[in-house]
């Protein structure tokens, strides 16, 4: 099995998360193709468009990394998770947002190829495991609402996080077996 992309996930993920307050998570929001390619040398029309999206968030304090992959962008962000719930800066929302219609944009203008998109969350949770979570798939024509996307990030972030807060072990397989009720006793007739 081949252990490479784990450990450069990890690797990744532990570098963006450095020394981070204890009230937020980091995750990674990842927008793949499963064939074909979605970056820059492919996508040029459309990575113009997320450059200067990312321009401008360059003169905010958000605290993102935009990742370039043959397979698609990867955004690391953090999440805040607060006792109502947990929020996503609505600069990562509109982000995913912008990619997500610079990829409709720029195939329109000439970018190839223009396979379907996943939008998928994932998180380290422990020194071994990896969860992830696929929010949506997005084809080159669909249209997005960024409310909406908002609210399925924040559904799929939610579980991803309650996920992780309890990996999965082999440890429920030694668990002792809960006893059997038995049958209430008949007593004989004479």
């Amino acid at each position: 099995m081949d252990t490479r992309w784990p450990n450069e996930f990890r690797e990744r993920m532990r570098t963006f998360e450095g020394s981070r307050a204890p009230e937020k998570a980091a995750v990674s929001i990842k927008l793949r193709v499963n064939s074909g390619c979605f970056h820059r040398e492919h996508s040029p029309h459309a990575y113009e468009m997320i450059d200067e999206k990312l321009r401008k968030l360059a003169k905010t304090d958000t605290e993102l990394t935009l990742q370039e992959h043959e397979t698609g962008p990867e955004v690391l962000a953090y999440i805040l998770l607060a006792t109502a719930g947990l929020s996503l800066a609505k600069e990562v929302v509109g982000l995913i947002t912008e990619i997500i219609k610079a990829r409709t944009a720029g195939i329109k203008r000439g970018d190839r190829p223009n396979d379907p998109l996943h939008l998928i969350v994932r998180r380290v949770y422990d020194k071994d495991g990896i969860r992830d979570e696929q929010v949506l798939t997005i084809g080159h024509t669909d249209t997005i609402d960024e409310n909406e996307l908002q609210r399925k990030l924040t559904a799929s972030l939610r579980k991803l996080l309650k996920e992780g807060e309890q990996p999965e072990t082999k440890a429920h397989a030694c668990r002792p077996a809960k006893k059997a009720k038995r049958p209430p006793l008949r007593k004989k007739r004479k």
